[in-house]
């Protein structure tokens, strides 16, 4: 019997082929895991109207930890008309299976280590090693959305909002409206993991990122929750910043910055910024991480017009497994895995087309395991 149950969650286009990358490099290591497929994605949503079916909850619900490859997600409209013609005109709403996923299995935490691996061309500047902890389960990815806005809502906004104007004399079909819900519990465990991270890895600092002087109502209650968390750890030297100076004080000087923390919105974006900074999207790992579970993925899109193609970095993919076998406790493969990709990044001598090279995505994977 295996160690491990992992999900394996391909998804779309070149989520396959980063999934068999990893694959490759996972059975190098002799990671001892059922591999368990399930279905995600887009043609789920086209041929069932539902892009996580619930089958794929039901596996999740049974497994150690979750593999994902990518997802394909478009506007609602477009959305509907790509349903087949038995499921269209039913009131089905695309939403983001791994938006979902992250709520439904309460994956609070997201994870994204952005590192500057020496060799590597892409690289904004050497020595950049900074760890992103966004909120995962709120803020504006809460899916509280109103569009045409209901009566009861337009008199909502009208009695609490009498100042505000522009949408006073407008009918429902006319605005929208995407509420920020930050809470206090949410926003004290993501600040309290990203000091925990500091405290058990020797981090020098941590920053805290919220736009409070004007969103005062949802960051301003993240601030007051970060502030009582970090007071809570004299020893390690933290800093607040507005989301809109950090982005250029990051460019400036990223070495100035350890870990960054961040309500949903704000955190999905600087982590963009710096997966940009050691190589992009092709770097780019993650986790997703809950209590009893943890989703690991590549910050990269689908890329349809790469689906099969074998063309794009699946470091960023096979840099998410390292994570994971970080979570589950096989620490020495970690570290082996790692080492592995900074090596084949030092050498050179194998390069996906983003670095410069014509190496495929299966050619780099095969690299990477020879180091192991």
């Amino acid at each position: 019997m295996a160690k491990y149950r992992i999900a394996w969650l391909p998804g779309d286009g070149i989520g396959v082929d980063v999934l068999e990358a990893a694959q490759i490099v996972l059975e190098r290591l002799a990671f001892d895991a059922e591999i368990l497929h399930g279905d995600i994605g887009w043609e789920f949503w086209c041929t069932e109207g539902d892009p996580l079916p619930k089958r794929t909850i039901e596996l999740l619900q049974t497994v150690d930890a979750a593999l994902f490859g990518a997802i394909t997600s478009k506007p609602s409209d477009v959305a509907e008309t790509e349903l087949v013609p038995e499921l269209r005109g039913k009131g089905l709403v695309y939403r983001s299976p791994i938006v979902r996923m992250r709520q439904l299995f309460d994956l609070y935490l997201c994870l994204r280590p952005c590192k500057a691996y020496s060799g590597n061309p892409l690289n904004y500047k050497e020595n950049i090693d900074l760890v992103v902890f966004r909120e995962n389960t709120e803020d504006l990815y809460a899916g509280v959305e109103f569009f045409p806005v209901p009566a009861e809502i337009q008199d909502v906004m009208e009695k609490h909002s009498p100042n505000f104007s522009p949408f006073k004399d407008l009918s429902g079909e006319q605005y929208a409206i995407s509420c920020k819900v930050n809470t206090r519990k949410a926003s004290q465990r993501i600040v309290r993991a990203a000091f925990e991270f500091a405290r058990k890895n020797h981090r020098k600092k941590v920053t805290i990122i919220h736009k409070a002087n004007v969103v005062r109502a949802t960051d301003g209650l993240f601030l007051q929750a970060a502030r009582e968390v970090a007071s809570e750890y004299p020893a390690i030297q933290w800093e607040e910043a507005n989301v809109d100076a950090i982005c250029m004080w990051l460019l400036k000087n990223p070495l100035n910055y350890d870990i960054l923390v961040a309500p949903n919105l704000y955190g999905d974006i600087i982590s963009d910024l710096c997966a940009q900074m050691v190589g992009g999207l092709g770097f780019g790992c993650s986790g997703n991480i809950g209590e009893t579970l943890a989703v690991f993925e590549p910050t990269h899109g689908s890329a349809p017009k790469y689906a099969g193609q074998y063309k794009v970095n699946p470091i960023a993919t096979i840099l998410s497994a390292k994570m994971m076998l970080d979570w589950l406790g096989e620490f020495e493969k970690a570290q082996r895995l790692e080492s592995a990709v900074a090596a084949v990044i030092a050498e050179g001598r194998v390069r996906t087309y983003d670095m410069g090279g014509n190496h495929t995505t299966l050619e780099m994977a095969q690299a990477i395991a020879e180091k192991l």
